[in-house]
């Protein structure tokens, strides 16, 4: 597909989402390749995070088939197409609310004190969660190109009104792309 006649189809997302999803997909620097097993993982969710580094615009019109898709743009993220990808995005989903940046480094407000309770990043390829004052930070980890001899994940999270629960997926890739 032609990346300029892309730009027709790729909508908006810097604008806050709502939303009453409970089932979270979260997916992170697919760097242009969109696995199957990625779309499998994902399957089922009411929303998709794509915390950056998306690569190509294909990939969000894939992802957007299985579910309403907020994405941020990544340090790759650099041909034309990705301009209409902001740095940062905010959602809201089954009343929490999530902020959304590609390097959890760049952060530059207090999530705690803005009321986010979830922090969705990528960029280190190394999927993981922590918490500090009461916010949870999630990576996904990498879903495209293997990178570094890393695991390729995504992440499952399921919301519920005062909890969540975040569950990583690993893509067992038998072959790298």
């Amino acid at each position: 597909m032609d990346t300029n006649r892309a730009l027709l189809f790729v909508s908006r997302y810097d604008l806050p989402v709502r939303s009453e999803a409970k089932r979270i997909g979260l997916i992170s620097d697919t760097h242009g390749l969109l696995r199957k097993e990625a779309v499998e993982a994902l399957r089922g969710s009411e929303l998709i995070l794509h915390a950056g580094d998306v690569g190509k615009p294909e990939i969000l019109e894939e992802l957007r088939k299985i579910a309403p898709v907020v994405a941020v743009r990544g340090n790759v993220d650099a041909e034309p197409w990705a301009n209409v990808l902001p740095v940062t995005a905010v959602t809201e989903a089954n009343g929490m609310m999530i902020y959304m940046i590609h390097d959890v480094t760049a952060l530059d407000l207090n999530p705690a004190a803005s009321g986010f309770r979830i922090v969705v990043s990528g960029h280190s390829h190394k999927a993981g969660k922590t918490e500090r004052d009461g916010v949870q930070y999630v990576n996904p980890g990498s879903a495209g190109p293997r990178r570094f001899h890393l695991p390729i994940t995504v992440a499952r999270l399921q919301l519920e009104p005062t909890a969540y629960e975040v569950e990583f997926v690993d893509l067992d890739v038998r072959s790298d792309h």
